[in-house]
């Protein structure tokens, strides 16, 4: 059940590795524009912005990841809660799609490292 548990939760720390680069670094690029749906004119005039998003995902990710290494569970925990907490919100106020994008996710790996 641990293994199954850390590799969820390390599913969950590249899915934030990845939306870091997505809002830090390719948020004014093709891919950026279709993944979060942008004109170009938009995604220049919140780069700024964006790209402060993708660091907070950087540190969801990086919490995670010490979790994994240090195996400390309460860190799992603790990390996990903050992503489901942030795809709820983010789910309410921007896209139904992060509610399956991260919540969903971070809860199945908050069940599996409790059980665990």
């Amino acid at each position: 059940m641990i293994v199954v548990a850390n590799v969820l939760v390390a599913l969950v720390a590249l899915i934030h590795v990845y939306i870091l680069a997505l809002e830090m670094f390719l948020w004014t690029k093709p891919r950026g524009y279709k993944a979060f749906g942008l004109t170009p004119e938009f995604a220049q005039q919140t780069r700024a912005l964006a790209a402060n998003q993708g660091l907070y995902n950087g540190f969801l990710a990086a919490g995670l990841i010490w979790g994994l290494i240090a195996d400390l569970t309460s860190a799992k925990i603790f990390f996990l809660a903050c992503v489901a907490i942030a795809g709820i919100y983010g789910a309410a106020t921007a896209s139904r799609r992060i509610l399956y994008v991260q919540t969903v996710p971070a809860a199945l790996a908050l069940v599996f490292v409790i059980a665990a």
